[in-house]
């Protein structure tokens, strides 16, 4: 039987790539520290590892496809295939930036004032290029963590991943510019994606994946009301596309049906109970295809 061999992020994503897939309708279970969870689908094969690992792999052929940022897909150079974007975040719509920040009271201003600076960070690559583009002639070393604290005692600046700033913010740190927006992605090696198996096996999860995420900030609404309520409440109701009417056993009496953004389900209830609306019913989606 033919497999498809996953890389999924071990660290920071794991729980939430977890989770994405069991709505997707997969469940993975890991041991302890194992890197090889198993998944109720014969037909995947999944191995844990670090993001910044997974597109090596991935272009090298030693995975067929992984999950990890597009930052790390830069910096390691990977020949890869981007198939989607995962937007993991409601809140940042999956965006984390890049960044170059130096301490509040420095005097570094803009980027220009980093020649001859030293820097620290985890992508070096990514930041020697960007500052060479830049043509600003910098130190640029690895960093082996905690990078915030670094400044000003052993660097004159970081560049960082940041999703909300806060962490930067903490260490009173100042963004002076952005490098790169990443996100997350969904890719494939090369050879594997012109396997048609894999491709098409691939692309079917990435189907399911994609429903999972919409759910997450959808529900749907269930109400029965007076056959004279329907037009009002259908002025009140909106929907991914239109209402599901329905007429029920009694000739006076209608059912409508319609997903909407959940955040709108608080506020609409009161307001459709008022339209003559019953036997309201809200309830939480697993995926939702478009």
């Amino acid at each position: 039987m033919p497999k498809l061999r996953l890389g999924l992020p071990k660290g920071s994503l794991q729980d939430s790539t977890f989770q994405l897939f069991k709505k997707a309708g997969f469940n993975i279970s890991v041991r302890n520290r194992s890197y090889f969870p198993s998944i109720d689908d014969s037909e995947l094969e999944v191995i844990l590892m670090r993001a910044r690992e997974i597109p090596r792999y991935v272009s090298e052929g030693v995975l067929d496809a992984g999950i990890s940022g597009l930052d790390w897909i830069k910096e390691t150079g990977a020949g890869v295939v981007h198939v989607a974007d995962l937007a993991y975040s409601k809140q940042t719509n999956n965006s984390i930036r890049l960044v170059i920040a130096v301490a509040q009271d420095s005097s570094i201003k803009d980027i220009q004032d980093l020649q001859g600076k030293r820097i620290a960070t985890e992508l070096v690559s990514i930041t020697r290029h960007y500052l060479e583009e830049k043509g600003i002639d910098a130190v640029v070393e690895y960093s082996h963590g905690a990078t915030e604290v670094k400044v000003p005692e052993l660097v004159d600046a970081i560049a960082d991943l940041t999703e909300t700033g806060s962490s930067l913010k903490a260490n009173k740190l100042r963004v002076i510019d952005t490098i790169l927006e990443s996100t997350t992605k969904i890719h494939a090696n090369i050879d594997a994606w012109e396997d048609q198996w894999k491709k098409d096996k691939l692309q079917n999860l990435n189907v399911l994946l994609q429903g999972a995420l919409q759910a997450e900030t959808k529900a749907g609404l269930k109400m029965n009301l007076p056959k004279d309520s329907l037009e009002e409440v259908l002025c009140v109701l909106p929907a991914m596309k239109h209402p599901t009417v329905s007429q029920l056993m009694n000739n006076d009496w209608m059912a409508v049906e319609v997903v909407l953004d959940e955040r709108q389900a608080r506020d609409l209830i009161p307001e459709l109970r008022r339209c003559g609306a019953q036997d309201i019913i809200e309830y939480p989606l697993n995926k939702v295809i478009i």
